[in-house]
């Protein structure tokens, strides 16, 4: 068993229980450069990237049960700290927590890394403002083999708790990129040889329609707009085709998260058709 730091902290008023309290304030994770994964799930991935996690909360409950994830921890240098259940309440985002919570050092990537890296499918939301919605898209690129997303400068911090939360530990897999313009992003994307898509429902060809001619198969971007409005006519005028999810019954729309899962598991499917490449199947979903 690890040595673990210190007495049981029962203090809300501790001081390293108020520091990692802070991060819930975008302002403060901006200046510490820090953020909170809370559960198991979170904090595994987060463990799997070393010198990520730098410091691990958890309670009593939570260390006879995840007592690996806490000596993986500690291995790795990051001080790990017993709490009561009201200082876990305190820190946790969360109705119910599940009593495990790391601090994390941001994971985030400037552009022209991913776009150095010859990516073949990556995703750029603009504006896009829930992060429920943002996590899930994180989560689904992820699963279908994304080598990245970018949040513009005017969507929702990806550190946000529950982005964190929706996307179940794929933002520790991915090239996450922060801030900066559509436009800008754009045009590093497609000098690194990209072809940006943009998914828009009112005005875009279909994509069963575009799917047939190849043009999936290449290096791709797609680009999302807002939950609400969408995509406004300046980012669409950014992209070589705008593509729309078909509606086939009677819905008036997809959602976001919904309508990323069609349009990146189309990319998926064509790429791998082209290279020859495999999959694993998904476990059941939590």
């Amino acid at each position: 068993m690890a040595d673990f730091s210190g007495p049981e902290l029962t203090s809300t008023r501790s001081p390293r229980v108020k520091a990692a309290r802070q991060l819930a304030k975008r302002a403060l994770r901006a200046r510490a450069r820090s953020f909170l994964a809370e559960g198991p799930q979170a904090v595994t991935e987060a463990l799997a990237r070393d010198g990520v996690v730098t410091e691990l909360f958890l309670t009593a409950a939570a260390r006879s049960q995840h007592g690996g994830l806490a000596a993986r921890a500690s291995r790795q240098g990051a001080p790990v700290h017993v709490v009561s259940g009201e200082v876990m309440a305190e820190l946790a985002q969360t109705v119910t927590p599940q009593g495990l919570l790391a601090v994390c050092r941001f994971v985030d990537v400037p552009l022209p890394v991913l776009a150095g890296a010859a990516p073949r499918l990556v995703v750029i939301l603009a504006n896009v403002r829930d992060p429920g919605n943002a996590g899930t898209v994180l989560r689904t690129a992820d699963a279908a083999g994304a080598d990245g997303v970018v949040f513009s400068d005017a969507s929702v911090d990806p550190y946000n708790s529950k982005c964190v939360r929706a996307s179940a530990g794929s933002i520790f897999h991915l090239d996450l990129v922060l801030g900066g313009p559509v436009a800008d992003t754009v045009g590093q994307l497609r000098e690194a040889g990209l072809r940006v898509l943009a998914a828009d429902g009112s005005t875009g060809r279909p994509l069963d329609q575009v799917e047939p001619r190849g043009v999936l198969a290449g290096p791709t971007a797609w680009l999302f707009g807002n939950e609400a409005w969408g995509l406004p006519g300046d980012l669409l005028a950014l992209a070589a085709e705008t593509v729309a999810v078909p509606i086939y019954g009677q819905a008036e729309s997809l959602n976001l998260a919904a309508a990323a899962a069609v349009c990146l598991y189309a990319s998926a499917r064509a790429q791998r058709s082209n290279a020859g490449g495999g999959c694993h199947a998904a476990p059941a979903t939590r």
